[in-house]
C-alpha cells in the first residue's frame, strides 16, 4: 500500500519547519493579540526587551478583572501597538515579537 504522506517520487508531502539555523537568521514576527475586549491596564514590557515564553506582556482590565496577556513564545519586543488606558477589542494586536 502506498504511503499517503509521500508523492510518486518518494518525497515527503508533509511540510517540514525550516532548520534552526535558518530560523535564527530569519526571525518571524509574532503578533500577540488581545484575547478579550477590555482596557489596557498596564504594559509590563518595553520595545527592545527580551521576553520568555509565558512572560506577562500586558495586563487587560475587563469586567473589573485583571487578565494577563502572555508571550506565546520567547523573543524580543519589536513593537508595542497599544497604550495604557486604551480600549481594545478581542483580536487587536497589542505587541509584536521578533
Amino acid at each position: 500500500m502506498p504511503d499517503r504522506n509521500r508523492d510518486c517520487a518518494g518525497r515527503s508531502g508533509l511540510i517540514q519547519p525550516p532548520p534552526v539555523e535558518y530560523r535564527a537568521a530569519h526571525p518571524m514576527a509574532t503578533n500577540v493579540p488581545a484575547h478579550i475586549t477590555g482596557t489596557i491596564w498596564k504594559i509590563e514590557v518595553k520595545e527592545g526587551d527580551s521576553v520568555t515564553e509565558g512572560q506577562v506582556l500586558v495586563i487587560l482590565e475587563s469586567m473589573k478583572m485583571e487578565m494577563p496577556v502572555e508571550a506565546p513564545c520567547a523573543g524580543k519586543v519589536e513593537k508595542i501597538a497599544c497604550a495604557e488606558a486604551q480600549a481594545v477589542n478581542e483580536g487587536d494586536v497589542l505587541v509584536v515579537l521578533a
